[in-house]
């Protein structure tokens, strides 16, 4: 795992400036602290920054095939690197290292852009192809690793990061923009290519953009597709298919690296099985990493060490308190560099942090598992309004509701008639996209109301649904209901959230590098194909992982009811022990100097949480007041500071190729 960063000329030649280059390297120094290098020729620079996983003494970037015909910065991990080798050799190709870095750069020189859809991975990356003047931007399928670029002076700049391009060029605008705010406070996520910065955009999940003498170009690599070619046979031959797929995947994640592997351990149906497979894959104990936390509400800590026990792993607990929520939570937007409206991150970024202390530098996780088996009860949910909505007025179909959210002390369905003036929106719409999302969606809308008269202005009637409905994929309408609330949950909240706010800029904060067996690309495959009643059987999410499950976790474990991962978030930052620095960060003064949030508003907020010290406060209330703040802090850590001023990296690969 890396940083990549780099510069090219969109207009005549003209050699990047060095020292842009070295500033962007800095920039990303936490991402990748054991080598830094460079590459640079007339057209095109490419800096890198690496955690060294694989080929550790020769997988050194940038790199270029063995003959120089594309070069590549590369941030990730191609798990069949071996077997592409395998196939580029016997075609006549040759390598100089072991890392899958070079297999990378071939596989592009061979095959060009199709060798995208042949790797099974996690990756950003900037190929350059010297003699054809063509750079191309790729981004795994489901956006794993990150990436951003902007445009400015007639020079492309790109990055792992926004704080590389900000430390690049000087030029380039920090104004926040409405759109992106907009979008995070509907999905939790700007929506790709969109960013939270006016100047900056995202490489799409699985997609690539490519810039050449003929100008400039993009296009979906992959496109997910569901129900064709459908898995035939029960559900037990589909839980023997997905045990398979997943076993083979999670060993790949364990054994391909040259240094040790972990894994997380949140107590849950899906690490436990991954840390499971990664334990029995790896054929002796693992080191497993957990949190806790002193709320009893959110702590699974009995769980955790029940399933460490089962594998005799190594077991290691962090303990967090909301102060130490608190207090990292500066360090969280810096990294995160968009707005968040949950302060899930911050226990895990703390927990990276721990990892590395440990001597870890890779770990899996079970992320993913709820997008590919429908185990969110958002889906519950939307299978049950889509069945109230054939009989509105049937007391026993909206009485379903009742068999949601068993684990929370304040469940949204506890009021019944509350729960079906809140679920019984817009039933008519029911065969329409985001039918499913459309209450949740509207809840979080409600949340600028804090938001500045200009940035609402600016706004105006946009509906970021529709932005997002615009680029929903043909084959869309004929894919069943569950197939369309997967779809659009890992479109928003997957790539936007949780592998981005929640998983990459988390881990890498402290250079640890998160695998993902359940995105594994065959196995995404194969979820796809199951028919719909094997992922979410009745109301039963997971039906058909909880099968694999039973063989290698706990039953405790593989029965109980999903917990959704939480942290505390008002609590944190309005309980007892607060900082006292958020005060000054929502005073009138500071709200009116940034612009983006309305003063009136979020002194009501403040005010009103202060008060009740955090405790108590509706979900509305806690979201909005961890938004407010990560703005406020978005400004000032990132828009403001530029990142910060990052000190160039000793190289230990610096090819220089300018001529002029």
């Amino acid at each position: 795992m890396c940083g990549i960063a780099g510069i090219a000329n969109l207009r005549p030649a003209q050699p990047p400036p060095r020292e842009a280059l070295l500033q962007m390297v800095g920039a990303l120094s936490h991402r990748g602290p054991d080598a830094a290098g460079l590459y640079r020729d007339d057209h095109v620079g490419l800096a890198h920054t690496r955690l060294s996983i694989i080929d550790i003494e020769g997988g050194n970037q940038p790199l270029s095939s063995a003959d120089g015909s594309v070069w590549v910065s590369f941030n990730g991990e191609i798990f069949n690197h071996p077997e592409l080798k395998n196939e580029l050799e016997s075609l006549g190709y040759r390598f100089r290292t072991r890392s899958d870095t070079e297999v990378f750069a071939t596989a592009y020189a061979a095959w060009g852009e199709a060798a995208l859809t042949r790797l099974n991975g996690q990756f950003a990356a900037a190929l350059w192809h010297p003699r054809k003047r063509a750079l191309a931007l790729a981004r795994d399928r489901l956006g794993i690793r990150p990436l951003y670029y902007a445009e400015q002076g007639g020079r492309l700049y790109f990055a792992s990061e926004v704080k590389a391009l900000l430390a690049a060029e000087p030029a380039l605008s920090t104004e926040l923009d409405p759109r992106g705010i907009d979008d995070v406070f509907t999905f939790w996520a700007p929506l790709s290519p969109r960013t939270a910065f006016s100047a900056v955009r995202e490489v799409e999940p699985g997609h690539v953009h490519g810039y050449g003498p003929s100008g400039a170009w993009g296009r979906a690599y992959w496109i997910p597709s569901y129900g064709e070619e459908e898995v035939r046979g029960g559900v037990s031959e589909s839980a023997e298919r997905v045990s398979a797929a997943l076993e083979d995947a999670t060993k790949l994640r364990m054994l391909r690296a040259d240094v040790p592997v972990g894994s997380y351990l949140s107590g849950g149906l899906d690490s436990s099985l991954v840390a499971a497979l990664g334990s029995r894959a790896r054929g002796e104990p693992i080191e497993t990493f957990s949190v806790r936390f002193e709320d009893a509400d959110l702590d699974e800590t009995a769980y955790q060490r029940q399933m460490a026990r089962r594998l005799g792993s190594r077991h290691h607990e962090l303990a967090v308190t909301a102060r130490d929520v608190a207090r990292v939570f500066p360090d969280v937007i810096r990294h995160a560099e968009r707005p968040i409206l949950r302060t899930a991150p911050a226990p895990l970024y703390m927990l990276s942090e721990f990892v590395r202390a440990a001597g870890i530098k890779v770990v899996l996780t079970g992320e993913g598992a709820d997008e590919m088996f429908a185990g969110y009860d958002l889906f519950r949910e939307g299978a049950v309004r889509r069945f109230w909505a054939r009989a509105p007025a049937s007391a026993h179909r909206s009485g379903l509701l009742e068999r949601l959210y068993p684990y929370l002390r304040r469940s949204p369905v506890a009021n019944q008639q509350m729960a079906r003036q809140f679920f019984g929106q817009n039933l008519h719409r029911w065969r329409e996209p985001g039918f499913a999302h459309g209450p949740r969606w509207s809840a979080t809308a409600a949340l600028k109301r804090i938001l500045s008269s200009e940035v609402r202005a600016e706004i105006g009637d946009r509906d970021a649904t529709d932005a997002l409905f615009a680029t929903l994929p043909p084959a869309f309408e004929s894919w069943s209901h569950l197939a369309q609330d997967q779809y659009i949950e890992a479109r928003t909240l997957l790539s936007g959230y949780l592998l981005s706010s929640q998983g990459d800029r988390m881990l890498m904060a402290h250079g640890v590098e998160g695998r993902f067996p359940f995105l594994d690309r065959d196995l995404v495959e194969l979820a796809n194909r199951l028919p719909d009643s094997h992922k979410l059987r009745g109301l039963d999410e997971k039906h058909v992982l909880k099968r694999v499950a039973s063989k290698h976790v706990p039953a405790g474990i593989a029965r109980r009811k999903k917990q959704p991962y939480r942290a505390p978030d008002a609590a944190a930052l309005a309980g007892d022990g607060a900082p006292d620095w958020i005060p000054e960060l929502l005073s009138d003064g500071a709200v009116r100097s940034v612009g983006v949030l309305a003063p009136e508003p979020v002194r009501r907020l403040w005010q009103k949480c202060a008060g009740a010290r955090g405790l108590g406060m509706s979900n509305s209330d806690n979201m909005a007041l961890v938004g407010a703040i990560s703005i406020q802090l978005l400004h000032y850590q990132v828009a403001r500071s530029r990142g910060g001023q990052p000190e160039p990296r000793r190289l230990s690969v610096d090819i220089d190729h300018v001529t002029s």
